[in-house]
């Protein structure tokens, strides 16, 4: 009799705890198969790959993996070599850090690694990926936008992404970085995908490409506009859009949700880890001070 193999993604909002009990990282480092896991580090979107490493390197052997690969192409090319797709063939775990989606998305989609890493993600291997590592996980993949609440024509674009999570788009560093209104608009434009905004130290833990679990200290953002009226085929390029009937939840900790019916399956009250770093005080994802909430905070003082 076949096995049957179950899939999970763990899509992570960006600044994720890595001082505290480092609750994200510590269920990644589970679903790889802890002592036993084979972990793979790719820290390409970072303009500090070195760093990376050796933030992520120390922060899962401190919960219990054994030492970590690194896959870094230095070139799309690069991308096909052999030792560098074994070492993911290998994995029972395939870690995405932050960075530039585009730098990652042009290094790996459509290439021998791109296609190790969905053969891992098939065979049950947890993949997870933070801040552009998270967004590079679904078929289109949010490459630049504006940052805001209200939705406006044109202030936002698509690229290709790895397709390991079909029909969503993903946004990251949602309610720090006030995303709500790029997602918005991209999804009035494409109904037929479900966007999912995701905050900082935050994850949503998708398994079989259906069942969502929220865990982490903020919420997951989910928009269905399937039944929304819009106006983006008329509207002016900036002008804020016309989006009615959207619907929207907002899932914390603690929920579950599935992705192909769009509807809550379920809640249990979880309240979030309060003793641990604030997301905005939290590392970022090459390992230094939250720099990004730092000057935003400046910005609106």
């Amino acid at each position: 009799m076949a096995r049957t193999v179950h899939t999970s993604l763990l899509i992570i909002g960006g600044a994720e705890d890595k001082v505290g009990r480092a609750t994200i990282l510590r269920r990644f480092v589970r679903l790889a198969g802890g002592r036993k896991a084979r972990i793979v580090v790719i820290p390409s979107a970072s303009s500090f790959p070195d760093e990376v490493v050796e933030t992520y390197t120390t922060i899962f052997g401190r919960l219990g993996a054994p030492a970590v690969v690194v896959v870094d192409p230095p070139s799309r090319p690069a991308a096909a070599a052999e030792a560098l797709v074994q070492a993911i063939d290998d994995a029972t775990g395939v870690f995405m850090a932050g960075g530039n989606q585009l730098k990652l998305s042009q290094l790996f989609v459509g290439t021998p690694l791109a296609d190790a890493i969905s053969r891992a993600h098939a065979r049950g291997a947890v993949v997870a990926g933070t801040s552009a590592g998270a967004s590079i996980m679904s078929q289109f993949m949010i490459s630049l936008g504006a940052d805001g609440v209200t939705p406006r024509q044109r202030t936002s674009q698509l690229s290709s992404g790895l397709g390991l999570l079909p029909d969503v788009i993903i946004d990251q560093h949602f309610d720090q970085r006030a995303r709500y209104g790029r997602l918005m608009s991209l999804v009035a434009g494409s109904p037929n995908l479900l966007g999912m905004g995701i905050d900082e130290d935050t994850a949503a833990e998708v398994r079989d490409g259906r069942k969502l679990t929220v865990l982490g200290s903020g919420a997951v953002f989910v928009v269905d506009a399937r039944a929304a009226v819009s106006d983006v085929p008329q509207a002016r390029r900036q002008a804020p859009l016309l989006i009615s009937g959207a619907i929207v939840h907002s899932l914390p900790t603690g929920a579950t949700f599935d992705l192909h019916t769009a509807k809550l399956i379920g809640f249990v009250e979880r309240h979030p880890d309060v003793s641990v770093k604030a997301s905005s005080q939290a590392p970022d994802d090459s390992g230094h001070a939250g720099s990004h909430a730092v000057a935003a905070r400046r910005r609106t003082n």
